[in-house]
């Protein structure tokens, strides 16, 4: 008959504190992988992205016009105020799905550059005035005189109003119902639309008049030439 062998008190205590450590243990490193979590993808700015600068100076000319509203309202101002705030909120929405900084704002769509200043004829744009409403629901400044086929908003970048419908542009400085040709001068494509509202910028292109003359992927055509031919 074969006999067991018993462990003595000293054995099964230092085997009980062997299991309690490796248990422990596990315990540990599970509790670690569980609330780890995985770094946040990092977003882009408009420093470093030129569709994420397209998106916020389309946020910021939209910004740009609903602070002229308040400050000036007149009869149609809430309607205008409540159709860009749509805008914006569908702006943000095309921030987040291309990665960029979702609200980053930017009103550079005016931005002179050197090799092209305004011709003499013309006043400078930073002496545009932003006040006035005409009749044609546009805002008054010098360059809506400007005649029939002359280059106009010299200087100014081109990006979207994030508006839907029919191709068709925004402005402050031409009254409903001017015709302006837009080129783009990296691709060689044009679009003539016709403005049919106002806007924080020289020029604002909705996005079915945008979509004919954009790069792909791109939000902000920075040369741009820009006549009035209606």
């Amino acid at each position: 008959m074969s006999r067991r062998r018993s462990l003595g008190p000293k054995k099964k205590l230092a085997l009980l504190l062997s299991a309690a450590t490796v248990a422990g243990g596990g315990a540990v490193v599970m509790a670690t992988t569980s609330n780890a979590t995985p770094p946040a993808a990092a977003t882009k700015s408009a420093a470093n992205s030129t569709v994420c600068q397209g998106l916020a100076t389309a946020l910021g000319n939209n910004e740009r016009f609903i602070e002229g509203q308040r400050a000036a309202p007149d009869a149609q101002s809430q309607a205008r105020i409540a159709n860009r705030e749509a805008v914006i909120a569908q702006i943000k929405v095309q921030q987040e799905a291309s990665g960029c900084t979702v609200g980053e704002s930017a009103q550079g769509s005016q931005t002179a550059q050197p090799e092209q200043p305004p011709a003499p004829s013309q006043p400078a744009q930073g002496d545009q005035g932003q006040g006035g409403q005409d009749q044609g629901g546009g805002q008054a400044g010098g360059e809506g005189a400007a005649a029939s086929g002359e280059q106009v908003c010299n200087g100014s970048t081109v990006t979207l109003s994030g508006e839907g419908g029919a191709p068709a542009a925004s402005s402050n400085q031409f009254p409903a119902g001017t015709k302006l040709k837009v080129t783009n001068l990296d691709n060689d494509k044009s679009t003539t639309v016709e403005v049919t509202s106002v806007s924080g910028s020289c020029v604002l292109l909705n996005n079915a008049a945008f979509e004919q003359v954009r790069e792909p992927g791109k939000f902000l055509i920075r040369r741009a030439v820009i006549e009035k031919v209606g």
